[in-house]
């Protein structure tokens, strides 16, 4: 199901190309089945180019060339280490946005910054509120509402353009008070 819906979303982008993520290589078995159906999967969308790569390579590729992946797919391990790792180039884990979807919508998904709700810091006023309302856009998204999301992320843009930071990306700003105006900026 992952690869399927990994390989639909590439025909959104302008580079149709999907990056599976395995460990095949040391976990003989369930990556190696991972692999297997990863490969049939791309059968059915010979449109679209594929690569897999090693957990480790790819690690190294989210850090140096982040600008050549458009999708990747991975397994719910390799993908919670490289999520947060993606979010190192952007300049910290508070602004990364998750979605755990379910694309049949049988069961609720689930939208949250990739660190979680950050229990150790939240009572500290050091949590960047940017991922939570980057989750929110998806959530948006995944509800149909292209609108809105877009609005949202023009606020989200907006907001740290203006170089309203909280302290993670080099700004001054509490997170309560990047909050107030990301919640203003939607008021008007």
């Amino acid at each position: 199901m992952q690869s399927r819906i990994a390989f639909d979303l590439a025909h959104t982008r302008r580079r149709r190309k999907v990056f599976s993520v395995t460990k095949s290589n040391a976990q003989q078995y369930g990556m190696v089945l991972w692999d297997d159906v990863f490969q049939r999967v791309a059968a059915d969308y010979p449109d679209v180019e594929t690569e897999s790569v090693l957990v480790d390579a790819m690690s190294a590729k989210f850090v140096l060339h982040p600008e050549d992946l458009s999708v990747v797919v991975a397994s719910n391990l390799n993908a919670d280490i490289l999520s947060d790792l993606g979010s190192a180039p952007a300049g910290s884990l508070g602004l990364a946005a998750s979605a755990n979807l379910n694309p049949e919508r049988r069961f609720p998904s689930m939208f949250e910054p990739v660190h979680g709700f950050a229990p150790d810091i939240a009572v500290q006023g050091l949590a960047n509120p940017i991922g939570a309302v980057g989750s929110a856009a998806l959530m948006l998204d995944h509800l149909g509402l292209p609108e809105q999301t877009a609005r949202l992320q023009k606020i989200i843009e907006r907001t740290a353009g203006a170089g309203i930071l909280t302290r993670d990306v080099g700004g001054t700003a509490c997170p309560a008070d990047v909050t107030k105006v990301l919640i203003d900026a939607l008021a008007n």
